[in-house]
């Protein structure tokens, strides 16, 4: 595997920590609605995602990952 898709794997396996981590044990939908920071943030993480998932399949449109094209074109309302 290409040094720079491991890199786009080590970006995405981030944004999913941080994303956890921001949300935290208490998961609570209405909380994340009326917290923008907390939304803006998450968004960031998840455009990360969507990113690193597109340059990988640019890449290597081999690679398995479920659901990429979803992912790299998700709009957040």
């Amino acid at each position: 595997m290409e040094l720079k898709i491991k890199k786009y794997l080590f970006d995405i396996q981030v944004s999913i920590n941080s994303i956890n981590e921001y949300l935290g044990i208490k998961r609570d939908f209405f909380a994340y609605t009326q917290n923008k920071l907390l939304r803006r943030g998450i968004e960031r993480e998840l455009e990360i995602i969507g990113e690193a998932a597109n340059r990988i399949l640019q890449i290597d449109d081999n690679i398995a990952i479920d659901n990429a094209r979803k992912i790299v074109v998700l709009k957040i309302p």
